[in-house]
């Protein structure tokens, strides 16, 4: 399993700290408002809406809050934001993406080009990275909703590509451009996920040792407290001992 479900697991790990929580909530708040400033502001009718409210509220945002994303759409707020994404290399040579929700273009590309200088990366050129991953739809489900058997019929019935099944859970991967479909349905046959989002999804990884993991996510972290860094997606493969370490 590379990067970003593993990822997941370390942040997990890690605990959510009142700080980052509100970091968190902030940032899911900004998805909520563009999305609903591109498209519709009732979620029924605007499928990257929809996808942005469930995963606020997988992560427990309250209904106020996503209430709220949705009423500064409509009064102007979220107009001057734009979409930007960064790809460098971290330590050890790992491919790195970040993605970004911007109202000042230069003051995002400075800081994230000075993150990546400090925690011993570099920022390169749109594509320079990016031949590395492929954009996928990824649904994540509790181990509690059936065994591997269960969901793998359900999420083929669905129109998904694949599927990990472990203990920790199910994640489902699909088409960028089926998600809303395929979650819908997955949603009709095994209920409410806990996650459903667009993903970056690795094609090829490189493998780090605990020294390199460590300094990997020294960066990560430094570019996920920006701000204006709405996610950030690597390539890194460790061992079990390494991350039972971290």
């Amino acid at each position: 399993m590379a990067g970003h479900s593993k990822w997941a697991n370390i942040q997990h790990r890690k605990g959510r700290q009142d700080a980052a929580r509100s970091k968190l909530f902030s940032k899911l708040s900004k998805e909520i408002t563009v999305a609903a400033k591109m498209g519709d502001p009732d979620p029924d009718k605007n499928p990257r809406l929809r996808l942005a409210v469930k995963e606020a509220k997988s992560n427990s945002v309250p209904k106020d809050v996503i209430e709220r994303a949705i009423k500064k759409s409509q009064a102007g707020e979220g107009d001057d934001y734009e979409e930007i994404r960064y790809e460098g290399y971290g330590p050890g040579g790992v491919a790195v993406i970040v993605e970004a929700m911007t109202d000042n273009r230069n003051r995002t590309a400075s800081n994230v080009r000075s993150t990546f200088a400090k925690n011993g990366g570099n920022l390169g050129e749109t594509g320079s990275v990016g031949f590395m991953f492929e954009r996928k739809g990824e649904i994540v489900y509790p181990a509690s909703v059936g065994d591997a058997d269960t969901v793998m019929l359900a999420a083929i019935e669905a129109g998904a590509e694949d599927v990990e099944s472990s203990e920790d859970g199910h994640i489902i991967y699909c088409a960028d451009t089926d998600l809303n479909a395929v979650s819908t349905a997955l949603e009709a046959e095994l209920g409410e996920s806990d996650s459903t989002k667009l993903i970056w999804q690795p094609t090829t990884s490189t493998e780090l040792d605990l020294d390199g993991m460590q300094k990997l996510m020294k960066l990560i972290d430094a570019l996920e407290d920006d701000d204006d860094v709405q996610r950030v997606t690597s390539n890194f493969e460790a061992s079990d001992e390494v991350m039972a370490q971290l």
